[in-house]
């Protein structure tokens, strides 16, 4: 497990994701993100749902520059299953199928909101490191979050939902404000995850201490930035 996260360090992890509805919402359009980014000097990537997961390992895992555990996978499944709120890995099945498929390490939702089946977070972690063998990423919001995750168990802790909860939910990513305070206070990595909109900001992340930084919607998401550029472009309407 030591030797997973080792691989990580200092480097960027590229988040190969896609809306639903998008045509790039398929395991081979997603692969080819994947290697795409490795070719090009990512350290990882971070892949939703099982079947993307596995096109990801079947394309990437026999790579001459990405053998397996070298550039590690983080695998996650997002599941909606209200009421609960929680949907990145919620249950311990959805994670046995992400490390089926072939991920490293497994990203879970750590934060305190009540989860669908009543399992707790650190009964999540357990049965991750003890059945499965897996690294756990604990996705969390806030400082108070990073460190019950650490105490349940956490191999690392990423500000992935920061922004995104009704507790954050006036704040804005990047939190690096919430980067800083828990790389002082987190005995663990901490990865800086969402709102990374620049090269000059994954930088900003690991003078700050990260240990490593994700990006997604600025390298692979091609629908939102489209949909950005049409809409700057067409504001006004300048031509008839």
């Amino acid at each position: 497990m030591k030797s997973i996260l080792e691989s990580l360090q200092g480097g960027l992890v590229v988040s190969c994701q896609a809306p639903t509805d998008s045509p790039l919402h398929h395991p081979a359009a997603i692969a080819a993100m994947a290697e795409a980014a490795l070719n090009q000097g990512a350290v990882g990537v971070r892949i939703d749902t099982p079947d993307h997961i596995q096109a990801v390992r079947a394309r990437c895992g026999g790579h001459p520059q990405a053998p397996r555990g070298k550039h590690p996978i983080i695998g996650l499944w997002k599941q909606v299953m209200p009421p609960s709120e929680v949907y990145i890995t919620p249950q311990f099945h959805q994670a046995a199928a992400v490390a089926q498929a072939g991920s490293d390490i497994i990203a879970i939702d750590a934060t305190q909101r009540p989860r669908p089946g009543g399992e707790t977070l650190g009964q999540l972690i357990q049965q991750i490191h003890e059945r499965l063998g897996q690294v756990v990423m604990a996705d969390v919001d806030t400082l108070d979050n990073a460190l019950i995750a650490i105490d349940a168990g956490a191999d690392c802790v990423g500000t992935t939902l920061f922004g995104y909860t009704q507790e954050t939910q006036a704040e804005k990513p990047p939190g690096f404000d919430l980067l800083k305070a828990m790389v002082q206070r987190c005995a663990v990595p901490v990865i800086c995850e969402g709102g990374i909109a620049s090269p000059e900001q994954a930088r900003q992340a690991l003078e700050l201490g990260a240990y490593a930084v994700v990006v997604g919607t600025a390298i692979t998401g091609i629908d939102s930035l489209v949909q950005r550029y049409v809409g700057a472009m067409t504001a006004g309407k300048l031509f008839p």
